[in-house]
Formats: C-alpha cells, sequence, structure tokens
C-alpha cells in the first residue's frame, strides 16, 4: 500500500508520496512513486503512483520511452500533447493497457494488479491541472471545491485536508499540510513509511520548483509530528462536553 496526495492551489502545486512497498510482512521495499518530466519553461508533468509496482513501473517507463522516441508526435508523447487533459487521456490509456496485458500473467497467480495515479501538470500558456486516474483509465480532476486529490491509504489523512486546504492556501501552508496529513498515515498505518518524496509546483513556471526527499528521522519532520500532537492534546483538553 501507499499513500499519496496533490494539492492545486492559487499559487501552485504541492505532492507529496511515501516511498513503502510490501508484499507482505516480511517483504518491505523501498520503490520511489513520484515521477516528474519536465521542458523547464514549456511544461511540467509530474505523476505519483499506488498499486501494482509492475504495473506501474512498465506503465512509467512505456511513457519514457514514448517521450525518447525520435518520431515521437502530440499523440504518442505527454511531452508534445497539446493540452494537459489529452495528457491525462494519454496517461490514463497507457495504465490501462499495461494491466490488460499484465493481467493475463499474474491472475493465475490471484496477484492484483490494480494501480492508480495523482497528475499534476502545466504547459506553456495552459492552466495547472490535477486529475486522480482510476486503474481502468478514467479520471476525475481537482476543482475549487475539491482542491485535493488522494490515493492509497487515504483515510486517516483526509481530515486535516478536509479542515485547512482551501484554493487560497498558500505554498508554504500546503507543504505542512501534507506533511500533517502523511504523518497521521504514517502513524495509523504500518504499509506506509519513510522516505518521503515532496513536489512543489509554482503557478506558470513550468517547471518543479523545489523537491525535497525526508529521511526517517528527519529533525523538521520529526519537530513538526511531535508539535501536532502536543497542539492536538492541549486544544483536546480545552473543548467541553
Amino acid at each position: 500500500m501507499t499513500y499519496c496526495v496533490g494539492l492545486l492551489l492559487n499559487d501552485g502545486m504541492v505532492l507529496l508520496s511515501d516511498t513503502r512497498t510490501n508484499a507482505g510482512l516480511d517483504n518491505i521495499a523501498t520503490y520511489r512513486k513520484t515521477f516528474v518530466f519536465e521542458a523547464p519553461g514549456e511544461r511540467v508533468v509530474t505523476i505519483l503512483t499506488a498499486g501494482s509496482l509492475s504495473v506501474t513501473q512498465t506503465m512509467v517507463a512505456r511513457l519514457r520511452e514514448a517521450i525518447e522516441d525520435p518520431e515521437a508526435t502530440p499523440d504518442t508523447s505527454i511531452m508534445l500533447a497539446p493540452t494537459m487533459l489529452q495528457v491525462a487521456e494519454m496517461v490514463g490509456a497507457e495504465l490501462a493497457s499495461v494491466r490488460h496485458d499484465i493481467d493475463g500473467k499474474m491472475n493465475a497467480a490471484k496477484v492484483s494488479t490494480s494501480a492508480s495515479l495523482i497528475l499534476a501538470g502545466q504547459r506553456a500558456g495552459g492552466a495547472m491541472r490535477l486529475f486522480l486516474i482510476y486503474p481502468e483509465g478514467n479520471f476525475i480532476e481537482a476543482t475549487e471545491d475539491t482542491p485535493f486529490l488522494q490515493i492509497g491509504e487515504h483515510k486517516y489523512g483526509k481530515p486535516i485536508l478536509d479542515r485547512v486546504v482551501r484554493p487560497e492556501t498558500s505554498l508554504e501552508d500546503a507543504q505542512k499540510a501534507v506533511l500533517l496529513s502523511m504523518d497521521s498515515t504514517l502513524r495509523s498505518n504500518l504499509s506506509v513509511g519513510m522516505p518521503l518524496d515532496m513536489t512543489v509546483i509554482v503557478r506558470d513556471e513550468c517547471r518543479v520548483g523545489s523537491r525535497r526527499r525526508i529521511e526517517a528521522g528527519d529533525t523538521d519532520f520529526v519537530r513538526m509530528s511531535e508539535a501536532w500532537s502536543l497542539a492536538l492534546r492541549e486544544a483536546f483538553t480545552r473543548i467541553e462536553i
């Protein structure tokens, strides 16, 4: 399992993923789940993955191969597609195609090939867009009413996002919100684990503004986690029923 979250804000986008992958209690590994494709100043596309590792890794490899193809066209490469909507359609179609190819091999072993994605990006002259792509390749898009999307083990980290995230939330506060959302998930589910990968994209820059890997024991993250726990305990004691 995993947990990934993406925020679409007036000032930009903030994305966070964990890196834990497990196939049983005694087979735990670390794999990157955030993938960035960018032509700085022209477009940036970021994909966060959850689910079957064989499906998501194959899908990303095929997307890279299409980008690097000397004969790539706007119909085959996500870095040439004229709109982010078309990028979402291409990525969704690739996800569904890979699942179909792998399903036959994995069904006999009763291994799930389900996978879902968060796709975020912007091209020069276009709007920032954030999509959640389902295993079947269809998708939904973040809006002003719902400015964040989650995949994986999302239930523990959702309450804080519901309460604090709005389109006008600053990028600084947004980073704090996704980290505390992840902290709640880490405390409640052992299938989600460090290190974490956080990506910030500033509106209209069409490039990654900052990338940060947060390792286990990171002093800033530990301090934030402890401060949040203390704040919750103090607020709890002040509430009367």
